[in-house]
């Protein structure tokens, strides 16, 4: 009597009886977990917390439902952050969106003039990404110094100012001068992003284009930005959740001031939970910050798929 012979073909039986989409989840499982472990639960944790009114210096810690929230929604300090987080986001992402596109597309141009990837260039440009935040707005806090600061040197030798300017102090300037340090840092970021992009366009399209008589705007503007904005949505998504979320670029360099000029939702938050230990109610801000980042995102996610299906 003879063993069954397998060939490969039949489908296993019984205990290991499972489609191919199952045994997917079943392998995918473990990561599955270690991601609801290391970001699910303490997101909970955080929307746990912010339900509840918690000073453990006092001694208190009460449930108190959706207090928080409303107490958020008549809080004039939460407004004036938000509206200086979006403000900073929205300066931000557009510089580094604007610039960014222009770095990759010279960076693509000497790529496909010489035939060879420019490597020098390239690190030159990604140095600022690769320098720590701290670091970086260090530096930037010592060139905004009024009295041995390189741009107000810089200024006062080419007549655009006639007094030194204390950039961090002034509460129209301050905000500014951040955003310009976070242009500097961020920038090098989106240009790599698409610049990779911009490698994988074919360039018999734009060679057609050349053929039909269409300029270098027409070429970006319909050849270009229609094949690069997922990858638009993308350095979009990531800028401005960073951007929503900073904080010690704007901490190092002016610590929320002059007179909470400069202060972000992220600040805010950890003063209320690490200066005032009102734990609940940073809790309650942390997450509002968190509603703003999803819904953000979910937006720039609405647009491509909009963009899609019209393309498609």
């Amino acid at each position: 009597m003879t063993s069954p012979r397998f060939t490969g073909t039949e489908r296993p039986t019984g205990l290991f009886r499972l489609s191919e989409r199952g045994w997917g989840y079943l392998l995918a499982a473990p990561a599955f977990a270690l991601v609801g472990l290391m970001a699910l639960a303490p997101i909970m944790a955080a929307l746990w917390l912010s339900l509840h009114r918690r000073m453990p210096i006092f001694g208190v810690d009460e449930f108190v439902g959706i207090w928080n929230y409303l107490q958020l929604w008549n809080d004039d300090r939460f407004w004036a952050a938000c509206r200086t987080t979006l403000y900073f986001t929205g300066l931000s992402v557009t510089a580094e969106l604007i610039l960014g596109f222009g770095l990759a597309i010279l960076l693509d141009r000497v790529t496909s003039g010489t035939g060879r990837s420019p490597r020098l260039a390239q690190v030159m440009i990604i140095l600022p990404w690769a320098i720590p935040t701290v670091v970086s707005a260090q530096i930037w806090a010592w060139l905004y110094q009024p009295d041995y600061g390189l741009l107000t040197y810089l200024l006062l030798q080419s007549g655009f100012i006639a007094a030194p300017i204390d950039w961090l102090a002034d509460p129209d300037w301050a905000i500014h001068a951040a955003v310009v340090m976070d242009i500097w840092k961020t920038t090098p970021f989106a240009a790599l992003l698409l610049l990779a992009g911009l490698t994988s366009v074919p360039q018999e399209l734009y060679a057609a284009a050349r053929v039909d008589g269409a300029g270098v705007w027409h070429q970006f503007r319909h050849i270009t930005v229609p094949l690069l904005m997922p990858v638009i949505v993308i350095v979009l998504v990531f800028r401005t959740m960073d951007a929503v979320r900073v904080f010690d670029a704007v901490f190092v360099l002016t610590g929320g001031g002059p007179g909470n000029t400069t202060e972000t939702l992220s600040i805010y938050a950890y003063k209320t939970l690490f200066q005032t230990l009102q734990f609940g109610y940073g809790s309650a801000l942390a997450t509002a910050m968190f509603v703003i980042v999803a819904a953000l995102s979910s937006l720039y996610v609405l647009l491509l798929r909009r963009h899609l299906r019209e393309t498609m």
